[in-house]
């Protein structure tokens, strides 16, 4: 199978690529090169693993790219809720509009699979029971609205026989080559190790159900090469398992009981976070039993403590902050390298 991941050179983009790589898959590769240097090591093992990169804003993206090619698995986003909020507008063009419009060259070129990475976000505020695909929505930020907006277009699109598959993942968490720290556990653990001190910025009471990066992968590996047969040809499904809905502050607990001498800081007088949803997985684990995830929570806190740790007695300190995705994107704007509209001036590609 031939793959094209748009975002491969992110967080989810780096295992994906391996995974796929080790099944025997071509992958070739799309992205901007935002975060080329947030990397967590000088080896580049998922980039050695394509049989091409292609640099290129997805919003000038070329579909000659999609000639020949048999799944589309699109990662390409402003991806989180800060980045939303600081480019509402851009967040609305490259995550929806382009997404859309990226699905519709696919079809048109004879792309067999187009693999959207949606979120659970779009629950927003949902704590009394677990969310189920046809529960209301109740989408809060910028970015959880781009990830709904994206599916009902997708909906209604002209994609022809293309399958079309929008996982809502569960909260991204754990160890990537490519690693994110504006997670809430991956961010739980950097505290951990930095001070001894886990903060919790709420009051602990939101609930967060959590996939570790490495089962991302696989339910995309899976929904890439399903057959009509396994959920139709348009299919929303929540990606994640019921077991690993968690309060914010079992997650803190979790972290400090495997980092020892290290202390949980709630903030009991936060104001309340209205982000807060549990999420049900009957559907996904009906459909894809093989590519429900497997990695728990204190593996998923124990790679993610022994891979900071390292980068941290390599002398990574001082870099933390560009693992943080607004972080880096502000320090690029800050120094002339992109535009405020997010376009190259001086890339360092």
């Amino acid at each position: 199978m031939k793959v094209l991941i748009t975002g491969n050179l992110g967080y989810v983009g780096a295992p994906l690529t391996q995974l796929l790589a080790r099944g025997g898959h071509t992958v070739i590769g799309y992205d901007s090169g935002f975060f080329l240097g947030c990397v967590t090591s000088q080896d580049r093992p998922s980039e050695t693993a394509l049989a091409r990169q292609v640099y290129g804003d997805i919003r000038a993206f070329d579909p000659e790219l999609l000639n020949g090619v048999d799944a589309v698995v699109h990662l390409s986003a402003l991806s989180n809720d800060p980045m939303g909020q600081k480019f509402e507008t851009l967040t609305a063009d490259i995550n929806q509009a382009c997404s859309v419009r990226l699905a519709e060259w696919a079809a048109k070129r004879g792309v067999k699979n187009f693999v959207f990475a949606s979120s659970c976000s779009v629950y927003g505020a949902g704590s009394d029971r677990p969310r189920r695909e046809e529960d209301e929505l109740n989408p809060l930020t910028a970015y959880a609205r781009s990830k709904i907006g994206t599916e009902l277009e997708l909906a209604t699109a002209d994609t022809s026989a293309m399958n079309v598959s929008c996982l809502r993942f569960a909260t991204a968490c754990g160890m990537s080559y490519r690693l994110r720290l504006d997670l809430v556990l991956n961010d739980l653990v950097l505290n951990a190790l930095l001070d001894k001190t886990i903060r919790v910025l709420s009051d602990g009471s939101p609930w967060r159900p959590l996939i570790d990066v490495s089962d991302m992968a696989r339910a995309i590996v899976w929904a890439a090469g399903r057959s009509q047969s396994d959920g139709g040809r348009f299919l929303v499904v929540n990606a994640g398992r019921d077991e690993w809905n968690y309060q914010v502050k079992d997650l803190a607990d979790a972290v400090a009981a495997e980092i020892p001498g290290s202390a949980v800081s709630i903030n009991k007088d936060a104001s309340p976070d209205k982000r807060s949803y549990r999420v049900n997985f009957e559907k996904f684990r009906g459909l894809a039993p093989d590519a429900i995830p497997v990695l728990g929570l204190q593996e998923s806190i124990r790679r993610l403590r022994d891979g900071i740790d390292k980068m941290l007695s390599s002398g990574a300190r001082e870099t933390l902050p560009r693992y943080k995705r607004l972080v880096e994107l502000e320090r690029l704007v800050a120094q002339n390298q992109l535009a405020p509209d997010l376009t190259w001036k001086q890339p360092s590609l």
